[in-house]
């Protein structure tokens, strides 16, 4: 059995073991992760980008250091 199956029957084993009523919150936990995890192609994302930059939907480079220590 490779690792990957391995987890894939721990977390099932784990969502059968669940109440069904805990199940819609876990999907909605699982979606939000995935989309975390996930990279957009790489043409969505320059399209994202491009689309901001014409709109001057940007953030000024100070502020993206904000809560930042680099010290």
């Amino acid at each position: 059995m490779t690792t990957t199956t391995a987890y894939r029957e721990q977390v099932l084993r784990e969502v059968n073991a669940l109440p069904e009523e805990y199940l819609p919150y876990l999907l909605q936990i699982v979606q939000t992760f995935r989309d975390s995890v996930t990279l957009k192609p790489a043409a969505a994302s320059l399209k994202q980008g491009w689309h901001e930059a014409r709109t001057k939907d940007l953030t000024p480079i100070h502020e993206l250091w904000d809560g930042i220590d680099v010290a």
